[in-house]
């Protein structure tokens, strides 16, 4: 397995291009299943969890063409509506093939997605939701299949979640494309990939109205009714704000190229909280510290709160503080895997349930750390930029899921950063 080796010391300068956004990268991917025609993503990053969506495209009768960093699916002859466990283990949001397929051919077959090391993510609102639309959900060792109601569509319907679920939210909206009448989710996510999936639907020719509320309203289309699209991808707004805490932590002045600033509100107002300037220049987002950070409380929630994706890459600038900070983590029950890691490394932080007390020390020293999960990884690489020394984050297996080329990226701006080949684990 692969490890990032990186020297730290050094404040990052220049400026930062951000990728398109892994998290609505996915579910667009998905929604092409519900037209035929050739749809054209632009602005897609190349990662791993690209890959292994586009394979399950393949599998499912789906022509895939990747040109990086453009991505063009094309309907297939064939349909096989089954998503297999071999590839849907390799990644959670493999899931959202469900809505679709169910929706447009009637049937589906997808494996349950089961635990990660975050915690459990289940998809009980997902089922729910498609049951309430008229279909029929049964689990058979270790799959979900579910059946259209007999001779006819999904029917539009109120759905209310009982708490926000991204991927729930989704995989209904896409169902809800093709559904008889009008569906409405209640208590829905709000995140911004979510309002880039009401957008694809809408250039399909569905009716998406209230996508980035709480409440959404889609009116189906007659199944063969869509068309293919051709969109652009936004940026990902949490590998903006990894370059914003990477800045901050190394007290560097990093200007972020089409980021999107009012998709990070809650991070701007942590982050100047903590004394580090943050502006917008036009379509660019400025992050400069010169002075000593400060302990700012954090608690995660669903957007427009403090995203959890963030937590781990902002724990690590509350580890380098004077005094004591207190983050709480609501999302995910086992998101706090970084902190032994970082404990390797000088920081104090000590656990108790969901939070994290973190009480500031002057420096961190370089280790081999061990990384658990994406934005762990993250955060460890982070903290490395301003280690003393040189760490060595192993199995970054799981940063090439969410990170395009950061070793490059961090190298431009100043970091001594590299990838070791074939490390142990």
């Amino acid at each position: 397995m692969d490890a990032i080796v990186v020297k730290g010391g050094a404040p990052l300068r220049g400026n930062v291009r951000i990728s398109g956004a892994k998290n609505a990268a996915l579910p667009i991917l998905c929604a092409t299943l519900l037209s035929d025609g050739a749809s054209l993503l632009r602005n897609v990053p190349m990662l791993r969890d690209i890959d292994t969506t586009a394979a399950l495209l393949r599998f499912l009768g789906r022509g895939v063409h990747v040109n990086a960093p453009e991505v063009t699916v094309t309907a297939g002859s064939d349909v096989r509506p089954e998503a297999p466990y071999e590839l849907v283990k390799q990644m959670r949001a493999s899931v959202l093939v469900l809505g679709p397929l169910l929706a447009r051919f009637g049937r589906a077959k997808v494996s349950l997605p089961g635990g990660c090391a975050i915690g459990a993510r289940p998809i009980d609102q997902h089922l729910k939701g498609l049951e309430a639309m008229g279909a029929k959900i049964r689990l058979d060792r270790g799959y979900v299949i579910a059946e259209g109601p007999a001779g006819g569509r999904l029917k539009g319907v109120e759905i209310v979640f009982d708490l926000p679920t991204v991927t729930g939210t989704e995989n209904l909206m896409m169902a809800a494309a093709l559904a008889k009448g009008t569906t409405t989710l209640v208590n829905s996510a709000r995140e911004p990939e979510v309002e880039e999936l009401g957008r694809i639907l809408n250039k399909m020719g569905c009716d998406v109205t209230g996508a980035g509320t709480d409440v959404i309203q889609i009116v189906g289309r007659d199944p063969g009714s869509l068309e293919p699209f051709d969109h652009a991808i936004i940026p990902d707004r949490i590998e903006a704000g990894t370059y914003m805490a990477a800045a901050a932590v190394t007290g560097g002045d990093v200007t972020i190229e089409g980021a999107e600033m009012h998709d990070l509100e809650a991070l701007v107002v942590k982050m100047r909280q903590a004394g580090i300037e943050v502006t917008a220049e036009g379509e660019k987002i400025r992050v400069r510290r010169t002075g000593d950070l400060r302990g700012v409380n954090v608690t995660t929630a669903p957007h427009p709160g403090f995203p959890t994706d963030m937590q781990a890459q902002f724990l690590v600038m509350m580890s380098l503080v004077r005094g004591e900070s207190v983050i709480t983590e609501t999302i995910f029950e086992n998101r706090f895997m970084h902190v032994p890691e970082l404990s390797r490394m000088g920081a104090n932080v000590a656990l108790r349930g969901k939070t994290a007390v973190v009480e500031g020390v002057d420096k961190l020293y370089g280790a081999s750390v061990m990384a658990t999960d994406l934005r762990a990884s993250a955060s460890l690489v982070i903290a490395g930029l301003v280690a003393e020394g040189e760490t060595e984050v192993r199995r970054v297996y799981h940063l090439d899921r969410g990170y395009e080329r950061i070793e490059e990226k961090l190298s431009k701006l100043g970091a001594t950063i590299s990838r070791v080949k074939g490390a142990e684990s």
